[in-house]
């Protein structure tokens, strides 16, 4: 049996600097049924998240909103520290219910969204962190600009 290596697709710089390898994990879906609450087996899902160190897989693709929170929590328990692995991380959406996603933009929630994240992360600084949406209850460019400001905060 051949083992794989994540890094044979491939690697590319985020924002110029920031080089992980092209094949990544995205953790939507080691959240409970309609990305909502916890996994069916909470050891499978840790097990996953573990093995992707043993695939050679540096980029860790979640979000705040998936579970809610959960999917952050379960990669803070199966990999922090994280060494050589970026956590990229998403907000901006509300959760009311299995597959029920609502965009908010208010600057607030944006700013209490990446404090909560680092602390479910654990760590002092977020690598990646992206808008899920635009939220239609305040103008694009307000949230454009909280999200610039965070960014200069570090």
């Amino acid at each position: 049996m051949t083992a794989i290596d994540a890094s044979q697709s491939g690697h590319f710089s985020i924002g110029g600097d920031l080089k992980v390898v092209r094949l990544g994990f995205g953790a939507m879906r080691i959240t409970g049924q309609g990305v909502w609450g916890e996994p069916e087996s909470r050891d499978q899902a840790l097990a996953t998240l573990r093995h992707t160190r043993d695939l050679g897989i540096t980029l860790i693709d979640t979000a705040d909103s998936y579970g809610p929170f959960v999917s952050e929590d379960l990669i803070k328990e199966a990999l922090f520290p994280y060494n050589d692995q970026v956590i990229a991380t998403k907000g901006g959406l509300t959760r009311h219910g299995p597959d029920i996603w609502r965009p908010v933009g208010n600057p607030d929630y944006l700013r209490q969204c990446v404090l909560m994240s680092l602390r479910r992360l654990g760590v002092a600084r977020i690598d990646l962190w992206q808008l899920h949406r635009v939220g239609s209850d305040c103008a694009p460019e307000i949230q454009f600009e909280i999200i610039a400001k965070m960014r200069e905060e570090g």
